[in-house]
């Protein structure tokens, strides 16, 4: 419910993930720097465009995905963890752990 799917790559999810409300799972992102986000601007001070890019996110199995939790571009959650609700998760999170935060970070071994 109230899930967020940003697809303009590819979103894998494991066999038996579970994924709680509210939830956002993005493969989109723009450069930070402003020059390669918009190119130069115009005379009047408009852009032609908008650079994006994207990245795959993969969620394995036996996932669980707490309410609100964010993840960001490019991820990857190995097997049998835990993300708590509400992280922001902006890098890889290895298998067989419980992980939290904002940056999400593992916190201990899943057992």
């Amino acid at each position: 419910m109230n899930c967020i799917f940003l697809v303009d790559n590819e979103i894998h999810i494991g066999d038996n993930a579970l994924i709680a409300p509210n939830v956002q799972v993005y493969t989109a992102f723009h450069p930070t720097n402003a020059l390669d986000r918009f190119g130069e601007p115009k005379e009047d001070g408009s852009f032609a465009f908008c650079k994006t890019q994207t990245a795959p996110v993969h969620i394995g199995k036996n996932v669980w995905i707490g309410g609100g939790a964010i993840l960001l571009p490019g991820v990857h959650i190995g097997d049998n963890v835990v993300i708590k609700a509400g992280s922001v998760v902006t890098k890889d999170i290895p298998e067989n752990c419980v992980a939290c935060g904002n940056p999400c970070r593992v916190i201990r071994e899943n057992k």
